[in-house]
């Protein structure tokens, strides 16, 4: 599903998504937005789970945090 928003932007953020439009880097003004934001919710991620490694003091060795990470709930929504 999906909804429709509007949203204020500066000229110069409209410009970039037009021009990666008109480049055929993306499809739409949607299509940039939406990765946008996918990126910035991965990106939150994983900042969250550096602090969570950091909380719980897990060791550092790459081991043992891919074992602690393997864990954790996957809760991306």
């Amino acid at each position: 599903m999906t909804k429709q928003i509007a949203l204020r932007l500066p000229d110069d953020l409209v410009h970039f998504l037009d021009d990666l439009v008109a480049t055929g880097a993306a499809a739409s003004r949607a299509d940039v937005v939406t990765r946008a934001l996918l990126r910035e919710r991965r990106r939150a991620a994983v900042e969250r789970d550096v602090q969570l490694l950091i909380k719980h003091g897990e060791d550092e060795d790459l081991e043992a945090m891919v074992a602690w990470t393997s864990r954790q709930p996957l809760d991306l929504d």
